[in-house]
């Protein structure tokens, strides 16, 4: 894996993209390797460009942030998608997470949040808003189309009490270091355990693992304000 972080911004609007790229325009460790203006274009420029992380509007002409996700995590399953929303309630960003993103996050995000986000989404684990979190999926996930299978009741019956124990405290926004601490175990057993959960439920990241943790009823959201 590059040292420098290779990102394509996708966004129908020139100042929203302008401004991306000016924020990671001073990082040391990235690089803006192109920009687009709608997920057609993101598509190709990914094909072509290869970068580690998209940053995905959702709302975008001719092919949506959502239907542009679902075809790179097919066609470059190595090419990590981190969604942007501009609204707290939006439907279409759990649409986007069933699709193959890797998280989400708001486009009020500062500049500090957004190079984090990005290093996180590149190693490989997914990044939650947790201001948006229980509100989103406690309004959507039940309601919205499903584009990734929900977990049978067989699948969710074969996990251990354990497994169980860790993905609840995924569900909670837990890190795997405040998993660990809260379990008495390393953290190394707590990567463990997500292996396993992760391979049986069918999921490929800790985002979908929450969406199915809504979905099947291990946890419920608290109502929002």
């Amino acid at each position: 894996m590059s040292a420098v972080v290779k990102v394509l911004i996708a966004d129908d609007q020139p100042l929203v993209r302008r401004g991306l790229a000016l924020m990671l325009g001073p990082e040391p460790g990235f690089q803006v390797v192109a920009e687009a203006a709608d997920g057609a274009e993101a598509l190709r420029l990914a094909h072509e460009r290869r970068p580690d992380v998209v940053i995905m509007d959702i709302r975008m002409p001719v092919l949506d942030g959502i239907a542009a996700t679902r075809r790179l995590s097919a066609e470059l399953p190595e090419c990590r998608v981190l969604a942007l929303s501009t609204f707290d309630m939006d439907e279409h960003v759990v649409a986007a997470l069933r699709a193959g993103a890797c998280g989400f996050l708001p486009k009020d995000i500062s500049p500090e949040d957004l190079v984090a986000a990005l290093r996180v989404v590149r190693d490989g684990e997914a990044i939650l808003a947790p201001r948006l979190l229980t509100r989103l999926i406690s309004t959507h996930v039940t309601a919205s189309d499903r584009t990734v299978a929900r977990p049978t009741p067989q699948e969710t019956d074969g996990l251990t009490p354990r497994e169980r124990d860790v993905w609840q405290l995924i569900a909670g926004g837990l890190d795997n270091t405040e998993i660990a601490a809260r379990l008495g175990v390393s953290a190394s057993t707590v990567k463990n355990h997500i292996t396993g959960l992760f391979a049986k439920l069918g999921v490929r990241d800790r985002a979908q693992a929450v969406i199915a943790a809504y979905e099947t009823g291990l946890v419920t959201a608290r109502p929002g304000p």
